[in-house]
């Protein structure tokens, strides 16, 4: 067969939710197979404008925004250090996730940093959950996974990440 598709990194995104380790096993498996590297990564929201303007409305502009950042910047630190846990926890035997080469977490919209950090990394493949709301009693896709599966340049592949 000719033009067999390559797949060297892997971009693994998560929310760190209830059901993440189905997803996370998923991309494992993906890079086993491939012999691909995997970035973990995971996006932390800021806090929305209805959270900033109640907190301006008790301290300056100025206070407001350097409370605002230095929490997120601490935010950033801790989902960081949890996201190494659930991957040391996941990976008991150094031999499951040898393919993971990057943990990453940053500040901003899901969908947006999901696809900015695929294109920086050069990734040849997203692996995110699908979701676990439901709308009246049916599960669907959730936002996330929805726009990035619909804009993304590379093959997204997104995984069912609710209990059976």
């Amino acid at each position: 067969m000719k033009n067999n598709p390559t797949v060297k990194t892997i971009l693994y995104a998560t929310d760190l939710g209830e059901n993440t380790r189905p997803v996370f096993r998923h991309a494992l498996a993906m890079a086993k197979q491939y012999d691909a590297k995997i970035i973990m990564l995971h996006v932390v929201e800021p806090v929305g404008e209805t959270a900033k303007a109640v907190i301006s409305a008790y301290i300056s502009q100025e206070l407001s925004e350097e409370l605002l950042n230095q929490s997120m910047q601490g935010l950033v630190v801790k989902m960081k250090d949890r996201l190494r846990r659930f991957y040391e926890e996941e990976c008991d035997d150094e031999k499951v996730c040898a393919n993971v080469k990057e943990v990453v977490v940053v500040a901003g919209k899901p969908s947006e940093e999901i696809l900015r950090i695929a294109e920086e990394d050069k990734a040849d493949m997203i692996v995110l959950g699908k979701s676990a709301r439901t709308v009246r009693g049916i599960r669907v896709m959730g936002s996330t996974a929805r726009r990035v599966s619909r804009i993304a340049a590379v093959p997204v592949l997104v995984v069912p990440n609710w209990p059976k």
